[in-house]
């Protein structure tokens, strides 16, 4: 396997694109355009970021090691953010996926109270190649049965688990969708209601999980508010072509504990 150092290597070069700022309910609040560049030094031992924002200062930062809330995949696809959920404190994370010459990363935040707060989608292209936009994602494109490979990775660095899945959405006579999602020899079913782009898993009222339809492909899944005591997860999903999707999620345990980053790949059969 690729060292962690190596697989953050898969991100250098110059990144055009814009941070969109987007709320809880999924409305689109403003865009900016930006500009991400990752560049090498000394051989590749540090990396310099800067990160251009319109009508903000620049961030300048160089770092040579990776911080314990930073994991990598082999093919640069990321995640970094909290990794405890504590009381009266913000909570939040970044998820990153990538492909070709394009990445989507996604930001999600929960104030101190723990309720969500704000979300930012940002989407790039490296320079001097062709941005591609994928139309908003709709709920229709998601219907159906999607199988794919995924592969977990874990923060006190022990050996990978890789695992086939399938998904399964459809609408039944009353308009929810029916998620059935099996992973190894697990199979996990829930329900949903649709309202615009808006998918609520609402049966656990403890425990509600939005999913919000996005443009560029891109859904972001999250609690609507984080709870002590109770297991969760954040998602970013990504339909790259039509029949192509990618999704991460990372957990955390009933203790409020960062366990494990996932990414999977999945095709449309």
């Amino acid at each position: 396997m690729k060292s962690q150092w190596a697989s953050l290597l898969q991100n250098l070069g110059e990144w055009q694109g814009s941070f969109t700022r987007v709320s809880p309910q999924g409305a689109l609040l403003n865009d900016v355009k930006s500009v991400v560049s990752l560049e090498g030094l000394n051989d590749n031992q540090t990396i310099r970021q800067i990160v251009r924002r319109e009508g903000q200062e620049d961030l300048v930062l160089e770092y040579s090691s990776l911080a314990k809330t930073t994991l990598f995949f082999e093919n640069g696809a990321f995640s970094q953010g909290s990794i405890q959920l504590a009381p009266f404190t913000e909570f939040g994370a970044e998820l990153g996926l990538i492909n070709e010459n394009r990445r989507l990363r996604l930001v999600q935040l929960f104030d101190k109270n723990g309720q969500l707060d704000k979300l930012t989608l940002i989407r790039e292209h490296l320079a001097g190649t062709e941005p591609v936009e994928n139309p908003p994602l709709s709920v229709n494109d998601l219907l159906g049965e999607w199988r794919g490979e995924a592969i977990t990775i874990y923060p006190d660095w022990r050996s990978p688990d890789t695992y086939t899945s399938t998904l399964k959405l459809h609408l039944d006579d009353t308009g929810r969708l029916l998620q059935s999602l099996t992973f190894g020899e697990r199979t996990i079913t829930s329900t949903a209601t649709i309202n615009g782009s808006i998918i609520s898993f609402d049966q656990n009222p403890q425990n509600q999980v939005q999913v919000l339809l996005l443009p560029n492909g891109a859904s972001a899944t999250s609690p609507l508010q984080v709870k002590l005591r109770q297991p969760l997860f954040l998602e970013v999903g990504w339909l790259i072509q039509p029949n192509l999707r990618q999704r991460m999620v990372r957990s955390y345990s009933d203790k409020g504990e960062w366990v494990s980053l996932t990414l999977v790949t999945e095709q449309k059969v």
